[in-house]
Formats: C-alpha cells, structure tokens, sequence
C-alpha cells in the first residue's frame, strides 16, 4: 500500500483498517526490497517497531500526538540520542551523538516514529548524493540517475515509499534540488525558523532544516512542529509559529512575478522552462498578476555562495582532527601528522576541495578580494530580493536547470555539478523560504520541479499558495 499523506493514513487507523506497527511492517519490507537504492545507512527496525507499538495505545487512548502514524526518517546529519552519527563521512567513523537534535526531538514529542538515518552527501556537501562515503543513493525511478543531493537518500527515500517524510538540511538547494529530481514536495523554510541545535555545520549563516513529503499538508504540519524559539540556538527567531496546516486555503488574486533571467539561461532543459511556463500560464488564467522582473544578480548567485559557504566550511570543520572523537589515523608519528593524516584519510575529495577553497579566501592575501567583496554581493542579491518581495506576492522559477543526471554523468566537472544550485542559492543566500513541488515530467519520464519563493516568515501564505497550485496544476506539456 502506497500512502502519501498522513490524512489518509489517520483515516485507515480511524476505521481500523491499519495499525502503525502493521505501517511499520510496510515500511521495513519496502525498505529491504528496495536494499539497492542505498537511500538508508541504518534502520532502526526495533526500535520503530516498538515505537510503533507505544503510538498505537496512545491512539487508542486518545493521546497520541499531532504526527501518530508519521513514519519518518533523517538525514544523517542530525543529532539522535545513542544513535550513530558520521554525516556519511569517514571522519566520524564510530560516533555516536550524546544529545537529541531540538526538531527531532519535537518530532518524538508529537509521536512521529523514526524508521532510520538516511544517506547523503558527505557533510551536505553535494547535489547528486555520489559523495557520500558509503556510496550513492539511486533514483528510484532511473537507477543509472542521482537522486540529487545533498538530500538524496531523503529523498529518495519518500519517493519510494520506504517512509512517509524525510527531515533533511538545504544549505543551497539541498532539500529542493533532491526532492525535484525525485518528484516530491521539498520546503526550506526561512533561516533561524527551526533550531540548528543538533544539525552537523555546513555553512552556519545559510544551512536551515528542511522536510520532504509527498503533500503540501504534511510539509506545512511538520514545520509547525518543529518551528519555534529554541534555548539552545541563540539564532533562533523568537518569532510566534502559526498553525500552517490549518491555514492552507488560498483565497484572492496573487501578485507572482518571474525572474526573466533565469528563462533565458542557456543552460535550463527546454522541457523545464516549457513546464515552469505552464504554471504561469495557468495562473495568469486563473486572474492572477504574473509579471516578468529583472535580477541583475543571477550570474553572481553561485560564486558569492561557493565563497562564502566554503569559507565557513573551513572553520565548521575544523574541529574533526582525531583528537576528541571520530576516526584517527593509525599512520600518523606525531601530532602535526595525526592532524594531516586523519583528515586527509577521513575527508573525501569533494571536503577536501571545499575546505582549500574556504581556507584559501579566508586567507590574509586574499580575504578581501573574495570573502569581504562576497559579504558585500550577499547583501546586494537578499536586499534586490527583498525589494522584489515588496512588490510581488510570491517569486517563481524552475528549482533546477535539468531533470536528474546520471551518475557520473558530472563527477570530473565540479563547476557543471555546482551549476545545478543556481536556482535554488537565491533563497539561502537571501534567507528567505522557498518550497520546490513536482509539476509534470519531460518526455522520459523523469520529474520536474518548480520552485516558489515569498518573504521572509511568509511560510503561511507560501504553503497556502503551494497546495492551491498542486490542485490546480496544468497538465502535463510533454
């Protein structure tokens, strides 16, 4: 049985057609047939069961929580009490984390059940999932194609029905760019909106916990849990959450405009452009302003952020030396070596590369030519996006320039695989929200993705304007 939202798995456990430890059941075999995606690097099969076990008399009792009957699982950069945690990196080979991530642990309260720890790029550094140390994550629809990433074994595993949701990290399109390319709802909501307290650093100032889920609903359900004030994130916003999933009922006329420049890329699949071209059609139909705008910026979006989360990496980093715990060199002779040894052991190539970059722009010769000049153009693209979300409701551009790749297919080219970032960084680099939802396939079947941006803490218009999308889509183009 195939769900995709949790209103219809409430609805089979209200009628007494399913219990969550028999949706466990479900979950664990899809799982173990589907062993060759390589989406999970543990399950916690006992656990989930038990788990199961607990929600179902609390179902029974009338106490269960918000998400009863979610089966959910975790990026493997997320803090869960007792359970591993390596940010599919050798470097934390045998770590286990001592403390609870704050949105898993908000998930737990609400009764979700935690099915496994999934697949990624190692340490989020990535867009196809072919850098994690314990290989790539498949697309389940293409096994010669990535999944993307750095999410991907998330995303991945929604798209395959080994789990309901995934909780994964968008640093630049991490949560967005995975989930087009496998065909679900992925939501990165505004920076400082969920506690960072337990998510592995990537890059502080723009790494931000994201959801994929198979319906807007469930999306907007799982930020307003996780969401809020946090003691043990000084940069969480003290802001109120709304209640998102009560509030999904779009009503009015929008004001949507378009970024022309990102049309006239030469590097976006024609079949995109023609998909994303359909959704603005439609809702220029519909009664809506859809108004083409100008963003002088596109071209910078993706050197300002390799820069400046390169930089950050090179000091989030710094900390995995083989002194306190994770992997340590047996090679090394002395104390200088064990550092050198360890981390060129532990790193992969693709850290390694983005480590000498930060350390590189960080440096005392070349600080200002790069670091400082990037800080500047970071504040030129958030305050022009800032500008255009004072004008326009809402913000529309395809969430990726192609459909996914092939493995391989971007491997020996580091800029061709950064490229793939350039619709999704704007967000990040801005600190607005930003949801990528499935709008059609091109004409090989593979899913497409189109992306909506709003204001900051907008997240309850943009959900409400999401769901009023998803039941008004155009049909397929191709």
């Amino acid at each position: 049985m195939r769900y995709t939202s949790l209103d219809a798995i409430r609805e089979e456990i209200g009628r007494g057609a399913l219990t969550c430890q028999a949706l466990v059941e479900q979950y664990l075999q899809n799982i173990s047939e589907k062993r060759h995606l390589n989406a999970f690097l543990e399950v916690f099969e006992e656990e989930a069961r038990q788990q199961a076990a607990e929600v179902d008399a609390k179902l029974q009792a009338g106490t269960a929580g918000k998400l009863a009957g979610m089966v959910i699982g975790i990026k493997d950069v997320l803090a869960y009490e007792g359970h591993t945690l390596q940010a599919a990196s050798q470097i934390l080979n045998g770590f286990k984390s001592l403390f609870t991530a704050t949105a898993v642990q908000r998930l737990r309260a609400e009764d979700a059940i935690i099915i496994g720890r999934q697949n990624c790029d190692e340490f989020a550094m990535g867009g196809s999932n072919e850098n994690s140390s314990f290989g790539p994550t498949l697309n389940d629809l293409d096994n010669t194609r990535v999944p993307g990433g750095s999410s991907g074994g998330s995303a991945a595993a929604v798209q395959a029905n080994l789990c309901l949701a995934s909780i994964g990290s968008d640093t630049g399109g991490s949560v967005r760019q995975p989930a087009a390319y496998c065909g679900v709802v992925g939501m990165k909501p505004t920076y400082s909106r969920i506690s960072r307290y337990g998510l592995v650093a990537y890059a502080s100032s723009f790494d931000q916990i994201g959801v994929m889920t198979h319906s807007v609903e469930d999306a907007a359900l799982l930020l307003e849990v996780m969401a809020g004030q946090d003691e043990f994130d000084a940069t969480v916003s003290q802001r109120p959450v709304p209640a998102y999933s009560q509030n999904l009922s779009f009503e009015g006329k929008a004001r949507i405009g378009f970024i022309k420049d990102s049309f006239d890329s030469p590097g976006l699949n024609p079949e995109i452009k023609a998909a994303t071209q359909a959704v603005l059609d439609a809702l220029q139909a519909e009664g809506h302003t859809v108004e083409g705008v100008d963003f002088p910026f596109l071209d910078y979006i993706v050197p300002t952020y390799y820069i400046l989360t390169t930089a950050e990496a090179s000091s989030n980093l710094g900390r995995y030396d083989g002194v306190r715990y994770g992997f340590r060199s047996e090679n090394a002779t002395d104390l200088a070596s064990m550092y050198k040894k360890t981390r060129a052991e532990g790193f992969g190539k693709e850290v390694q590369r983005r480590i000498l970059l930060g350390t590189f722009v960080l440096s005392a010769d070349y600080y200002d030519a790069y670091y400082t000049k990037a800080q500047q153009v970071r504040r030129l693209i958030k305050e022009k996006t800032d500008e255009l979300l004072s004008q326009y409701d809402f913000l529309i551009v395809p969430t990726t320039p192609t459909t996914a790749f092939k493995i391989g297919e971007n491997t020996k080219d580091p800029l061709a695989m950064y490229l793939e970032d350039i619709y999704t960084v704007q967000a990040n680099l801005a600190g607005i929200p930003a949801i990528s939802l499935p709008m059609g396939h091109d004409s090989q079947g593979l899913p497409i993705g189109v992306q909506v941006m709003t204001k900051a803490f907008g997240e309850e218009q943009l959900f409400a304007f999401s769901k009023h999308l998803m039941t008004h889509q155009p049909q397929e183009t191709v």
